[in-house]
């Protein structure tokens, strides 16, 4: 079976590979694993993980987190989002909303949760402050790209509001829908793991690291950082593959 690579593949595989030739060099000239331990000692701390008797618990509460506070960012995102585009009172209403939802440092909503809710509850509640305004205001930008001359068109010939939404606002604004999950996601899980750092529920990844750190295991840290960024990476990919299932046309 011949493989092929194509050049974007080669320099993604180059990049990979000269961060792990960097952070070999570095990890020598500090020559203290207590520091900064080598790649290869990381890589076996990170394959140790899947043994842990907790390991599944950990990762699928984070998950489970990360997705539900996705799930709620996404419906009002988009409802507000519609209603804005076709409203521009209303999006004149909730502009300054999102910006300070969005000018408010990560920080303080974490430590307001903490006061509000229980620790598992707390990267949630900061997943959707930090992923439903990338939503929004993407949605909002959707609805003014629609061609206005078919939605006057479609008020000429009296076409339902509803069928409007569905058959003229919902396909055109699907790639901004699309785009700014991607971007709400990346944000967002960085937001969760550091809520979970922070409020110290029961299971999660945030939870391990802080407990990791507490004991100076920076190899543990590091090797749960890069199952985090796995998970993200692994969101990452389903979200663009179901832009290209959804938009197989444009391929």
């Amino acid at each position: 079976m011949k493989i092929s690579i194509t050049g974007k593949q080669f320099w993604g595989f180059a990049a990979v590979v000269f961060l792990l030739a960097v952070w070999k060099i570095v990890s020598l000239l500090v020559g203290s694993g207590f520091v900064l331990p080598s790649p290869e000692k990381t890589l076996l701390t990170t394959m140790g993980l899947f043994g842990e008797k907790e390991f599944l618990s950990v990762v699928s509460s984070t998950l489970m987190r990360g997705l539900a506070g996705f799930a709620l960012s996404v419906i009002p995102g988009i409802g507000l989002g519609v209603l804005a585009g076709l409203h521009p009172n209303f999006n004149a209403f909730l502009q300054p909303i999102l910006i300070t939802i969005r000018s408010v440092p990560v920080i303080a909503l974490i430590l307001l949760a903490l006061i509000w809710f229980s620790p598992g509850l707390v990267p949630v509640f900061i997943a959707l402050l930090t992923m439903f305004p990338f939503i929004c205001i993407n949605v909002i930008d959707g609805m003014k790209s629609i061609d206005r001359e078919l939605t006057e068109m479609a008020s000429f010939y009296r076409v339902g509001r509803y069928r409007m939404i569905r058959e003229l606002y919902i396909p055109g604004i699907m790639p901004f829908i699309i785009s700014g999950a991607s971007s709400a996601m990346g944000i967002g899980w960085r937001a969760i793991i550091t809520g979970e750092v922070l409020s110290q529920p029961r299971y999660g990844i945030g939870t391990l690291m802080h407990e990791a750190q507490t004991f100076l295991n920076v190899d543990a840290v590091i090797a749960w950082t890069i199952l985090a960024v796995a998970l993200g990476f692994g969101f990452e990919k389903i979200i663009r593959w179901s832009e290209r299932k959804l938009f197989s046309w444009r391929y």
